[in-house]
């Protein structure tokens, strides 16, 4: 009964955390998106970009504001879900959320009232500045939120204090600039950026393809085209960062990403591609890349990257080290006032593997009653699933590398070609709209189920931080924000294809005078594939 009530609590936070990270990538980008847009109006002073500052600014909004509506009840779990994890680690995982609420939130919402509402009350320069705290907004509620689960990825700067049975925190500056959080922002943000460029350019796309607002479209694909590309060179880069991280902090769970049983020879081989078997322990018809996992994983060719076999056998070796930590836990708990300098000295030699030994709560009340198969077992638990990760992380992988090559074909066409962009182009690029957004959930997927099956990375299992709660009041719960989100979700996508298919709202002249110029040449080319669209003179 326990582990349904833990694996209802999983699903129904996993639930909520993918669908609100469907708007946050698209916030992220497009405040940037906009803020240059802006900063280009007050440069030129031409009416066009004004107007292409206001009409992705108003998407900005919708996707803004379903993302505050979604993003809130996420933080209302952790009390009614997961109580003890809460109580456990509250110390540290608190302080970076309360941190996001006062340093980014706010600001982020009190200047998107200022964007929409101070066209005609601010100053050029003053809106323009506006729209770059928004940005900056944006980005800095991620960076908190990352600091918070980058430390449950690799929780340092804090120690358990065995009279409190708490998470206390040790160093705050080991938790801002905590390697894993600071790898997590930068690979986030990044694919967020890389998210509006592909939305902008589909949607720019569109509206060549449909021969409508043909000056804010071509430029629209310019400037998200080149932001696009660095930021989709920039993930690449960065992803490279994360795995590095991984490589040292979390062995098992690039082990699990690459399926890599056994601990092979430096430098390691990249599994490009194949079908891991997890209970066989092998993954078959594997095709790989000599040498691409030991550079990315320890960027040395002499370093090992250990296989699942022998970090589970250092799994086992650590249960048994927590068993006589746990030991020494409730003697101190006993003699609260007068605890023996050997137990002390106990708990301080054995204390870093604690969170192993509660892994047999699974299994037994009481972890130095467990067995050797309870042992075994608990061992065994430290493996995550490893088909999803291994198919996740390639598929994230090679959506990657297409918006490289796509955004590189949209840059290059925009700055060498005079936009001359032929019909499949321009349908490629509504096609992959969707494709970022597929992208960035696997990579949480990867991120947070390779973290299984810890809740805190080697500190607190995830089947010991749920609530006290039945299965049926989660399940309703659980249905219950299916319900609203999907209602959320509708209203979204109808609120963003209405605007978009409505465009602009703002009269621009000259946009106006090269549609009434060239009107007819375009609907003269409508209906032939090698046409090529050109909004040159």
């Amino acid at each position: 009964m326990e582990l349904d009530i833990v694996e209802l609590s999983r699903l129904q936070f996993a639930a909520t955390a993918l669908f609100h990270f469907l708007f946050v990538p698209l916030t992220l980008g497009l405040s940037v998106i906009v803020a240059i847009m802006n900063t280009v109006y007050v440069m030129t002073n031409r009416p066009i970009w004004r107007q292409m500052t206001k009409f992705w600014g108003m998407l900005f909004g919708i996707n803004f504001a379903i993302g505050v509506a979604t993003g809130l009840t996420m933080e209302f779990e952790f009390g009614m879900n997961w109580s003890y994890y809460s109580q456990y680690v509250g110390d540290i995982f608190g302080a970076p959320l309360a941190l996001e609420g006062l340093m980014a939130f706010f600001l982020e919402a009190t200047f998107v009232g200022l964007f929409f509402f101070g066209w005609d009350k601010l100053s050029k320069v003053q809106h323009m500045i506006v729209t770059w705290l928004v940005a900056i907004g944006s980005n800095f509620s991620a960076l908190w939120i990352l600091i918070a689960n980058g430390w449950m990825q690799n929780p340092v700067g804090a120690e358990f204090n065995p009279l409190t049975m708490r998470m206390e925190m040790t160093n705050f500056f080991d938790v801002i600039f905590n390697e894993v959080a600071q790898a997590k922002f930068v690979h986030t943000v990044s694919a967020g950026y890389v998210t509006a460029a592909v939305f902008v350019i589909g949607v720019s796309s569109w509206y060549m393809l449909k021969g409508r607002h043909f000056e804010l479209a071509r430029r629209s694909i310019t400037v998200a085209a080149s932001f696009g590309l660095a930021s989709a060179l920039s993930v690449v880069v960065l992803g490279d960062e994360s795995g590095y991280s991984t490589g040292h902090s979390q062995k098992m769970k690039l082990a699990a990403i690459e399926a890599m049983w056994e601990t092979e020879p430096a430098p390691a081989s990249f599994t490009l591609l194949g079908w891991p078997d997890q209970e066989a322990r092998e993954t078959k018809y594997a095709i790989r890349i000599p040498y691409v996992m030991g550079l990315i994983g320890t960027r040395s060719l002499t370093e090992e990257i250990e296989g699942i076999e022998e970090l589970v056998q250092e799994a086992e070796k650590r249960v048994r080290s927590g068993i006589i930590a746990y030991d020494a836990l409730m003697k101190i708990r006993e003699n609260r006032g007068d605890v023996p300098p050997e137990v002390k000295l106990q708990f301080e030699n054995h204390g870093d593997d604690l969170g192993f030994a509660l892994l047999l709560k699974r299994y037994v009340d009481d972890p130095r009653e467990a067995d050797e198969e309870m042992i075994r077992k608990a061992a065994d638990d430290t493996v995550p699933h490893v088909w999803p990760l291994f198919w996740a992380f390639r598929i994230m992988v090679a959506i990657g590398f297409t918006f490289i090559a796509v955004l590189g074909y949209f840059f290059y066409t925009a700055s060498f070609r005079g936009m001359r962009f032929p019909r499949w182009a321009l349908r490629l690029g509504v096609l992959i709209i969707p494709l970022p957004w597929i992208a960035v959930e696997l990579g949480w997927i990867v991120a947070e189920y390779g973290r299984q099956p810890w809740v805190v990375d080697s500190i607190l299992p995830t089947a010991l931080g749920v609530s006290s709660l039945s299965v049926g009041q989660v399940a309703f719960t659980l249905a219950g924000f299916v319900l609203l989100y999907t209602v959320l979700f509708i209203v979204e996508i109808g609120l963003m294809v209405k605007y978009i298919r409505k465009g602009p709202t703002e009269d621009v002249a000259e946009t106006e005078a090269w549609m009434d110029r060239h009107r007819k040449r375009l609907r003269g080319c409508a209906d032939d594939d090698e046409a090529v669209l050109t909004p040159g003179e």
